[in-house]
């Protein structure tokens, strides 16, 4: 019925979940106020009073009517300022959490999870503190107050009232264990029909090429009549436990007007007395049975908080405040592993100077990318230190260290804006002159120049352009960053040869000021690097330059010939192709 952990999620808002509580009661006497002038009246009716004695009723029922009027208008505009700052801060608290949480993944939560929980479980919860934790407390409150005013009337019917008020919670909290459960599914089924449908979408193109769609089509349809069904139970319960509340709530009413009609009818209850106790039993009950409305809405949202809480409760990554004062990264002895078993990287120790060119490679599943991880920040090694100037990157600020470092992957994110936007949340007030020469440094100058300029909108995901000019286009942005420190993960992957060619030497230029690291596939993107780091099942097994490497004969050698020969035989089989179209 009620969640410590919910309500701590609500924040400063607490205050208007009391006003809103305070309205409420403010309401409910007003409209007591209004009753005790009808019997007011009738008192002066059966005594047979002038009518000019009906005046103070008719003005206390006045002013009873105008105070419930403004206590339920300024309780719904309660309502509606705690809905609307509750969504914004959860919304403004969800996306700092994110943007804390950087580079790294949000562990076990799904993109189409985390937009439902951000969008829709923000909805539901918004509902939860606007409507159901106000009804909560004046739904304690109310029966209490009601007691005290009635027990003075008549003790009998007021005790009975309130020993039947009891019997809405418990039937709301008989229901709660198994809503928890129908409504946790319900969540769940709905994130996973969400997930499949974003991978089908996503994926659209791969179905339709192994005519796997219509294999999808019934499995898209096997999710939703899953939810289906769920929805189902959802509404079966809420109709079953909306049945019993009224029941009970119905039940107790008609026990406590029984009682005051029996004291009516053997003398010890006034006609007026009566009839007041007859309009307020119901009165007892309607706080607790619109609780019982609401706790369906209340389970939903409940669900969602409980999820929101599971990503707000991610630890953040460990920043300090320091400013970064030197550029050099290390890697100091570091272990790391992903599930706490097996550990991918061992005792890895590596140097990358203020200037030059490092680059690390080896074959899939060796740690590269891991490496790459603990460079930017994204994780913590489990032993060993990240210096940056000789600090560890935990004691120097998010701020500062993220000034001097880019990232280039194979895969970095291009938004759904003009050319020149991009390159904006890059460098801001940048020049067209210097977004053109960093187009230029990766081959791409001449495309944009006869597709629109820098005006030219990318859509969602890229979309309009190809997979290599996407990825040369993000190079570029980064390049206009004007970082000291350029890590490039596999970032000429998709991209010819001609401008993979044209981007490794304007990379290798770069290093002449700046420290540059590369992770490469392609051996002979490296071969111009000051250092090469070999790596084989999470170690370093050996380094050095280039013709160093090559002279040991060691696992380097092996795999750059090994490359070699097969690139080599492409172009053989390439020419033989040839040959036989002239032919």
């Amino acid at each position: 019925m009620f969640d410590k952990e919910l309500l701590k999620l609500i924040g400063g808002n607490k205050k208007y979940v009391v006003y809103t509580v305070l309205l409420m009661i403010l309401g409910m006497l007003a409209n007591i106020g209004i009753t005790a002038s009808i019997c007011w009246a009738v008192y002066f009716l059966i005594e047979g009073y002038e009518p000019l004695a009906y005046i103070y009723p008719a003005i206390a029922a006045v002013i009873a009517i105008i105070v419930r009027y403004v206590a339920s208008r300024c309780t719904g505009s309660l309502k509606d300022m705690l809905g609307r700052k509750v969504k914004k801060d959860l919304r403004e608290r969800t996306y700092d959490k994110i943007l804390k949480l950087g580079v790294r993944s949000t562990d076990g939560m799904s993109m189409a999870g985390l937009t439902q929980v951000s969008m829709e479980g923000i909805e539901q919860l918004d509902l939860y503190y606007s409507t159901y934790l106000p009804q909560f407390f004046f739904s304690m409150i109310a029966p209490i107050l009601l007691f005290c005013i009635c027990v003075g009337i008549d003790w009998r019917t007021s005790l009975v009232l309130l020993a039947c008020v009891p019997l809405i919670p418990v039937s709301i909290v008989a229901v709660s264990k198994y809503a928890k459960k129908i409504f946790a599914k319900y969540w769940g089924k709905y994130t996973s029909m969400g997930d499949a449908f974003l991978d089908s979408v996503q994926g659209l193109k791969e179905l339709k090429i192994f005519k796997a769609d219509a294999a999808r089509h019934v499995k898209m349809n096997a999710s939703a009549e899953e939810f289906r069904k769920i929805t189902m139970k959802v509404l079966v319960m809420q109709l079953a436990s909306t049945t019993i509340m009224d029941l009970v709530a119905y039940g107790g009413a008609g026990a406590g007007i029984a009682l005051a009609i029996v004291g009516l009818m053997n003398g010890w209850l006034a006609p007026a007395a009566a009839l007041f106790l007859v309009l307020v039993a119901v009165e007892f009950f309607l706080p607790l049975r619109s609780l019982g409305s609401a706790f369906h809405v209340a389970m939903n949202g409940a669900s969602a908080g409980r999820k929101i809480i599971s990503l707000l409760n991610l630890p953040d990554p460990v920043w300090g405040k320091n400013e970064v004062t030197g550029t050099q990264l290390k890697l100091e002895n570091v272990t790391f592993s992903y599930d706490g078993k097996r550990d991918v990287l061992k005792n890895v120790s590596m140097t990358f100077p203020e200037k030059g060119m490092t680059a690390i490679v080896g074959e899939s599943g060796c740690g590269k990318s891991t490496v790459v991880n603990l460079l930017i920040g994204a994780r913590r090694p489990d032993k060993g230190n990240v210096l940056i100037g000789g600090e560890e990157i935990e004691g120097v600020s998010r701020a500062s260290y993220y000034s001097r470092l880019a990232s280039v992957s194979y895969n970095t994110y291009i938004f759904n804006d003009t050319v020149r936007a991009n390159f904006e949340l890059a460098k801001k007030n940048v020049t067209d002159e210097e977004i053109f020469a960093a187009l230029e440094k990766v081959n791409l100058a001449g495309f944009i120049k006869e597709n629109g300029g820098l005006d030219k909108v990318i859509t969602e995901d890229a979309n309009n352009i190809s997979g290599g000019q996407k990825q040369r286009l993000a190079l570029a942005v980064n390049l206009v960053a004007d970082k000291d420190i350029y890590v490039f993960d596999e970032a000429t992957s998709n991209i010819d040869i001609e401008s993979e060619a044209i981007i490794m030497r304007n990379i290798k230029a770069m290093s002449a000021e700046k420290s540059v690291i590369v992770i490469s596939h392609r051996l002979a993107n490296v071969v111009p690097a000051d250092n090469i780091y070999f790596m084989e099942e999470g170690e370093v097994k050996e380094s050095g330059s280039h013709a160093q490497l090559m002279s040991a004969q060691g696992g380097y050698a092996k795999l750059f010939n090994a490359q070699k020969e097969l690139e080599e035989g492409y172009k053989d089989v390439a020419r033989i192709m040839a040959k036989e179209a002239r032919a």
